[in-house]
Parts: C-alpha cells; structure tokens; sequence
C-alpha cells in the first residue's frame, strides 16, 4: 500500500508495539516523530520497523508539520495515528479499499473510539467522533493551535465509516495531569489565537462543533457552561448508560475539564488586570509554555 502511517511519540513503551502492530502490512512505511523519550519508545519502534525521527517538543501541530517536512514521504497518501491508538480490523479493510479506490477524494475522515477505565464509551456523544486522519501527500497541513487542532486539505473530504480506537494504558492520575497540561494550552489559545474565523479545508463536522463551540458554549457564562454540558451529555445524550466509567469519564472530561480551563482562564486575566501584564509574558514565565514572540 501506497501509505505511510506518521505516529508521534514520548515515553509511549507501553503504547507503541501494539499501536504498529495494527498498521503492520497496511502502511508501506511507518515514520515515528520521537520528542526525547526517556524510555525504549524509540529502540522498541524501531525493532518493530518504524522509521524514527527525534525533535524537541513544541505543540503537536508543530511537531506533526516538523515531520510532514522533514520524513522525506514519497508514498500517495499519510495517516496520522496516536502511540496509544490501534486500527481496527474494519479500518484496515476500509484503508485498503480507499487507497486502491479513492476517486476524487483529497482525505477521509474515520470514526474514533474512546475507551476508559477498561471500557468503550459509546454514549454521551462520544461515539463515533469523526476525526480527518489519511490524506494524499502534499494536499494536507496541520492547522497552527495549541489544542484542538486539526488537518486542513485541499479537496474532497470522504468518510470511511469504520473505527480507530483510543485505548491508553495509562493510570488515572496520568490523564488527569495530561488534562491539566491541555486546559493551559486552551487558555493560551483562547488569549493568543483565537477563533475568529473558519479555515479552508476544515471536516464538515470539525466546522460545526467549532462554530458551536465559540458562537454557543464560549458565550455561556463561566461555571454554569461547564455543568450545563456535563448534564447534556449525561442525562440528554445518555452517557450514564455507561456504567461507573461512564459516569467518571462525564464528570472529569464533561465537567472537571471544562471548569478548570474555566478558572484558568480567569486566573490570567486577573493577574493581567493586577500587573498590566500581557497573557503572552504570564503565560510564558507562569506557565512555562514556549510561547513565540510577537510579531
């Protein structure tokens, strides 16, 4: 097959094996982007066949552009795969046939699953997530955000209705802290890059919940936004159907997430109002992000 499966990594060795493992025989190559892993990430990738790059951490978008520039791909088409994610046997069979028979499509959108605490979250509109992960070399860039970024194509955009799932081995302590990491980089784009318009080359359904999210939910007020959307996703969209997880998964991801970056949010703002210091110098000394200068 004419695909090469880009995956990024740190510290991922309990991850990475079965993450290839489900490209094996798929992908004509599969390019590892290593940002300084500490642990066998990098020796375990490449005894399973992987090509392995290493720059030093930035954002994911940076990092992901940084190897579409620097892989040297030559086949067709890319994917993008997380360390902790796996192709699913009917996502290979879709890829296969996509690959040989795409017709005018540019990309293809898959669904994802979300898998926690051991189980598959199928409700709470969790399942399926629709996310733009192949498309043909050189029509696709990832958009420049601190989160919630996404691949900008150039073409048709085709959806392959079959699954690639989310299954991290991590303990909770560990998510909870990466979920602490991504409400300060919500807060970074929100002051430093906001939304104000939509890209080209945007997923249908990635447009929608972006619009949704800055014309509906960022102009609900703070606190009440974060329960309102726990409730919806619980009570209206059914999430308590799955189980004790369920109900963790809502609380931490629904409302937890959402109140932090909530408070973090107000946090920058009132030391802004306190110092006259601009969101880019407290985000930057305080937060230890690697924000770029202006201009």
């Amino acid at each position: 097959m004419s695909l090469t499966v880009m995956v990024l990594t740190r510290d991922e060795a309990k991850h990475i094996v079965r993450c290839l493992a489900s490209v094996a025989g798929l992908a004509a190559r599969v390019v590892v982007i290593d940002s300084e892993s500490t642990d066998a990430t990098c020796a375990l990738a490449r005894d399973a066949g992987a090509d392995v790059l290493v720059n030093p951490w930035t954002t994911h978008a940076g990092q992901f552009n940084w190897g579409l520039d620097n892989a040297a791909i030559t086949t067709d088409w890319i994917m993008r795969l997380d360390a902790d994610e796996v192709v699913l046997p009917n996502l290979r069979a879709a890829l296969a046939a996509f690959i040989i028979m795409p017709g005018d499509a540019a990309a293809a959108t898959v669904n994802r699953q979300i898998h926690f605490l051991g189980r598959w979250m199928r409700r709470g509109g969790i399942y399926p997530i629709r996310q733009l992960r192949i498309w043909r070399t050189g029509c696709g860039r990832c958009e420049d955000r601190w989160m919630d970024e996404h691949i900008l194509v150039d073409g048709p955009i085709q959806h392959l209705n079959a699954d690639l799932a989310d299954i991290n081995l991590n303990t909770l302590g560990w998510w909870i802290t990466k979920h602490n990491n991504y409400a300060t980089l919500e807060v970074a784009d929100v002051l430093l890059n906001p939304v104000t318009d939509a890209p080209e080359g945007l997923a249908t359904r990635t447009l929608v919940k972006r619009w949704l999210k800055v014309n509906l939910y960022e102009r609900t007020p703070h606190g009440f936004r974060a329960l309102a959307f726990f409730l919806y996703r619980y009570v209206v969209l059914l999430g308590f159907l799955d189980g004790r997880q369920g109900l963790i998964f809502h609380v931490l991801q629904g409302f937890w997430y959402r109140f932090l970056v909530d408070a973090k949010l107000y946090e920058v703002r009132q030391r802004m109002a306190a110092t006259g210091e601009s969101a880019r110098t407290i985000l930057t000394r305080d937060n230890k992000l690697a924000v770029p200068a202006e201009g």
